[in-house]
C-alpha cells in the first residue's frame, strides 16, 4: 500500500521517534508495514524512507541504492530494512554531498556528514546487526537516521544557503509543494 509522504511543516518530522517494542510487536505486520514503506518510497522514486516520513514516529527506515547502482556501483544489492537503529561509531572524517528529500520537495543542499559510520539495528526479522558503512550507503543511511531524530537535511545546511531556501519552505509549509506522489501536511 502506498502511504502519503508528510511534507515540511509537519509536527512528526520534528519529533524523536520512539523505539519500536520488539516485544510485543506483530512480526507479520511488522513486515507487512516495512513493505509499505518500500512500496511507498520507490513509487516516490526516492532512495530511502523513514517511518516519520509517513506519519509514524517510530524508529523504522528504509533504503535501497539498487537505483543509483550504476553511478556508486557498490550499492548494487543494498537494501535494507532497519528497526531501532543507531549509530555506535563514527568517522571524525567528513564528506560533503548535495541532498534532496521526498519531505522536502524541489530542493538539494550540500550537507557534511561524517564518512563512515557503524550503526547497530534489527532487520525486519528483528535479528540484531551491525554494519559498517561508508559512501552513498553511509549518506542514505544517515540522511533516514535525522528523520528518527526530528531533523531535517535543510537543518545541517550553511546560514547563508538556509536564507536561500527560506521562501521555497515556507511555500511546502504552507501546502504549495507539487510533486507526482501523494503528500499530506500536518502540523
Amino acid at each position: 500500500m502506498i502511504l502519503p509522504i508528510y511534507v515540511y511543516g509537519s509536527g512528526v518530522l520534528r519529533e524523536e521517534a520512539a523505539d519500536v517494542d520488539v516485544e510485543s510487536i506483530d512480526r507479520e505486520e511488522l513486515r507487512k508495514y516495512i513493505e509499505d514503506m518500500f512500496e511507498t518510497m520507490y513509487h516516490a522514486d526516492g532512495v530511502g524512507l523513514a517511518a516519520p516520513q509517513v506519519g509514524d514516529s517510530r524508529r523504522i527506515l528504509v533504503v535501497d541504492g539498487s537505483d543509483v547502482a550504476e553511478v556508486y556501483p557498490e550499492l548494487k544489492g543494498f537494501k535494507r530494512a532497519m528497526v531501532n537503529p543507531r549509530v555506535i561509531e563514527q568517522s571524525e572524517e567528513t564528506a560533503e554531498y548535495s541532498e534532496g528529500c521526498l519531505s522536502v520537495p524541489d530542493i538539494h543542499c550540500n550537507v557534511i556528514r561524517p564518512k563512515k559510520i557503524k550503526v547497530r539495528y534489527l532487520d525486519a526479522d528483528l535479528k540484531e546487526t551491525e554494519e559498517e558503512l561508508d559512501g552513498f550507503a553511509c549518506r542514505m543511511v544517515q540522511h533516514e537516521l535525522d528523520h528518527l531524530d526530528g531533523h531535517l537535511f535543510v537543518d545541517r545546511v550553511a546560514p547563508i544557503r538556509r536564507k536561500m531556501i527560506a521562501a521555497k519552505l515556507h511555500n511546502i509549509a504552507k501546502g504549495k509543494a507539487r510533486t507526482s506522489y501523494k503528500t499530506r501536511l500536518e502540523k
